[in-house]
């Protein structure tokens, strides 16, 4: 299966904003690890640091991740109007979080076994979040204040009515002008205008 340049980027996209979900677990287990290694309850050797390695390289990736899909580059915006919106963020998200902290505290850092597993549950959550495109299951966005809304709204000069699902940071009020560039055709990110 090959991809155009521009359809290779969007997955790309989709799998470090996919990454960025993860960020507030990897932190979790990273503090987990460094106070393990601090008071001696595990010993440093290769396998820590392939997960203080891991761990910082998904970090800097899901934090890449974020940075690139909340800030397009060169793509022209839309003006719309939002008629109608719906908060759908705490649909999933405290489900989604607290699996992942459940997970994070359940970890045995001292065993292969466990950082095998470790990276398979996150190959497996990745697979089905991109393929499913559950993108609004995001709790770091949520932790950095962003929401995600099921929205009604018309193109600034058009009177067809659509309907979307976009991130916003902040209150979104119905009846204002929003600009957004459609970045992903399952979510996109609003800004005010």
């Amino acid at each position: 299966m090959f991809y155009s340049k521009i359809e290779f980027h969007k997955k790309i996209k989709d799998f470090l904003l996919y990454l960025s979900a993860f960020v507030p677990m990897y932190i979790l287990i990273f503090i987990k690890l460094i106070i393990e290694l601090i008071c001696k309850n595990i010993n440093f050797n290769i396998l820590s640091i392939i997960y203080i390695i891991s761990l910082l390289l998904l970090i800097t990736l899901g934090t890449i991740g974020l940075i690139i899909n909340t800030n397009p580059e060169n793509e022209i915006a839309k003006n719309i109007i939002i008629l109608k919106k719906e908060n759908i963020t705490d649909r999933h998200f405290l489900g989604y979080f607290s699996l992942f902290v459940l997970f994070a505290l359940q970890l045995n850092l001292n065993l292969v076994s466990s950082f095998i597993s470790y990276i398979l549950i996150i190959f497996f959550i990745g697979y089905v979040y991109i393929k499913n495109s559950l993108f609004y299951i995001n709790p770091f966005l949520n932790i950095l204040g962003f929401s995600f809304y099921d929205i009604e709204y018309i193109e600034e000069g058009s009177e067809e009515k659509k309907q979307a699902k976009f991130f916003y940071k902040g209150l979104l009020k119905e009846n204002q002008k929003y600009s957004v560039i459609i970045q992903n055709r399952h979510f996109s990110f609003l800004n005010k205008k």
